[in-house]
């Protein structure tokens, strides 16, 4: 039986090792490939929002990761999601965005959902996507939206501990109004691991892992 191949396509060379390190333990028989391009993200802040140009621009890598021999493509940035979903329909082979597995375990988790972000153009796309995907289960939630301000300028600033801080206080806030958190950015998923134990009562998701979870059901 000939080996699947996944593409993975990326705002950011930090998730390369983040992701392999997730499709070696569970996806030890699927290739796989990336694509990266990180003025994507930078675009995205500059114009304030997902823009045609840029959707364009995602379709092109999706095309391209088709035309590279993939089976399957994941989209590792929440940023794009909608331009993920919209180019999908377009698409010869199956496209993921990384975050629907998470919010569809939100959505089965709990009624009150936390979603929280550094990132505005983050935050909007995720909160959406969990609305819709909350829809399509025929669910009833309650949303509460958190933005970390300062937080990522902070990163960006090369002040990680600030971010990690001001993240920590806004996870230990929001964990006591609702039954589940989601994080809007992948990055966020190290400073749930210096929490304490009461402070993670309950789950906080992150979308790396659920969505390598779910191809290794869907690929095997």
């Amino acid at each position: 039986m000939k080996r699947k191949t996944l593409a993975l396509v990326h705002t950011s060379a930090t998730l390369v090792p983040v992701f392999q390190q997730l499709c070696k333990a569970q996806l030890p028989n699927v290739d796989t490939f990336n694509i990266v391009d990180d003025s994507l993200v930078r675009a995205i802040g500059a114009k304030g929002g997902l823009t045609a140009d840029i959707a364009r621009r995602v379709q092109s890598y999706i095309t391209s990761a088709e035309a590279g021999g993939a089976d399957y493509v994941l989209v590792t940035c929440s940023s794009i999601g909608p331009a993920v979903e919209a180019s999908a329909a377009f698409s010869a082979v199956p496209v993921l965005r990384v975050d629907q597995p998470m919010a569809d375990q939100a959505v089965q988790t709990g009624r009150r959902i936390g979603v929280i972000a550094t990132l505005p153009t983050t935050l909007n796309p995720t909160k959406d996507l969990v609305q819709r995907r909350a829809v399509a289960a025929g669910k009833s939630i309650e949303l509460t939206a958190v933005l970390v301000e300062g937080a990522f300028e902070a990163l960006m600033s090369g002040d990680a501990a600030k971010h990690d801080a001001l993240v920590a206080t806004a996870l230990r806030t929001l964990a006591s109004h609702v039954d589940v958190i989601v994080l809007a950015q992948a990055s966020m998923a190290r400073v749930v691991e210096t929490l304490a134990p009461e402070d993670r009562r309950i789950p906080i998701l992150a979308s790396p892992p659920l969505a390598i979870a779910h191809l290794a059901k869907v690929l095997s």
